[in-house]
């Protein structure tokens, strides 16, 4: 493997990591209504299990309220009740029309376990991308092995690889603040 095809291959891995716990915090209520928290939930559509994004628009019309209205009316039912079993630890109110999903406010203590699982998805991401870095020093020690770079050309690109991580991680531990601020003031 070429060694640009390496960093590239190392910067495309962190920046889906990157992306993974984006996804991964998206789902945390903190709050405040976030579409994301319905991510998750799938819909018996006509017997085939369904993304609700696929067969309703999440909106969100106040600070604290999410609206679901199905495209297809006779689904409101399923979605209702995908919503009930998904247990996102809020209660759906279905209107004969639309659901609506009210976000009630956080304790002090549920404030304080959100930050923990922030705290430990950050972690595991940190170390998914460690393990990339790892991964990718040793293709380029493998490629030294087989004379295809010097000695000095490794030393630098395991230095490009280093700054790659410690950019990768910043950019994990900006994620990861966002969030707990969300939590921290709502």
């Amino acid at each position: 493997m070429a060694i640009k095809d390496i960093i590239n291959d190392t910067k495309s891995r962190m920046a889906k990591t990157a992306q993974s716990l984006r996804d991964e915090l998206a789902q945390i209520r903190a709050g405040v209504a976030n579409a994301g928290l319905l991510n998750g939930v799938m819909v018996d559509y006509y017997g085939a299990p369904t993304p609700l994004n696929q067969i309703a628009s999440i909106t969100i019309p106040e600070a604290r309220m999410l609206m679901v209205t199905p495209y297809d009316k006779t689904a409101l039912d399923d979605i209702d009740r995908a919503l009930q079993q998904a247990d996102l630890g809020v209660s759906p109110t279905n209107d004969g029309d639309k659901i609506r999903i009210v976000i009630p406010a956080l304790t002090k203590e549920r404030r304080e376990e959100l930050t923990k699982v922030v705290g430990k998805d950050l972690e595991q991401a940190k170390v998914a991308t460690r393990h990339i870095r790892r991964d990718a020093n040793d293709a380029i020690k493998k490629a030294e092995k087989n004379n295809e770079i010097t000695e000095d050309d490794r030393r630098e690109y395991e230095d490009e690889i280093q700054k790659l991580t410690d950019q990768a991680i910043a950019n994990l531990e900006e994620i990861a603040d966002t969030k707990d601020q969300e939590i921290r003031e709502h």
